[in-house]
């Protein structure tokens, strides 16, 4: 079964590398877990492949097979729709744990997420939220002070 929510989610430790990238957690039982944070450039499209390799690296060993495309293909979609449609920084978090993998991309616009439905034909516009709902275990909107996050779930063996 599905569930959409505004869930928050583990908390960071650990500092970022010259790459932004973080590559441990800690979680209820405090064991590391690994995990990637990346800062993406405003408006910086190139960062969208970029994140899908950080992450196929990240989940090389990780859930059945096809999953981690699941989880790249929903990645890239979160990525585009916060660089082009904020025109600002963003900041991406995915996290490995014990039952799936939870991506995160804040980005810091105010305004509220606006869905749009799919454009007509072979156009590419609009499907990003239809592919987190028919896709994703679970995925919601947190607001923020400032911006939002918008995340998914996957679980490892689902699928």
């Amino acid at each position: 079964m599905k569930r959409q929510a505004g869930g928050g989610g583990p908390t960071t430790v650990g500092a970022p590398s010259a790459h932004g990238t973080t590559r441990q957690q800690t979680g209820s039982t405090g064991a590391a877990a690994p995990q990637l944070r990346r800062r993406l450039g405003r408006a910086d499209l190139r960062a969208v492949p970029e994140a899908r390799r950080a992450l196929r690296d990240l989940l090389r060993h990780w859930g059945r097979p096809g999953r981690s495309a699941v989880a790249e293909l929903l990645t890239s979609e979160l990525v585009t729709n916060a660089l082009v449609h904020t025109d600002d920084d963003a900041v991406l978090t995915a996290t490995v744990g014990p039952r799936g993998v939870r991506v995160e991309v804040r980005d810091f616009v105010a305004g509220r997420l606006r869905p749009s439905a799919p454009a007509p034909g072979d156009a590419t516009n609009g499907r990003g939220l239809v592919l987190l709902e028919s896709l994703a275990d679970a995925w919601g909107v947190r607001a923020h002070g400032v911006g939002k996050s918008v995340w998914f779930e996957l679980d490892a063996e689902a699928g």
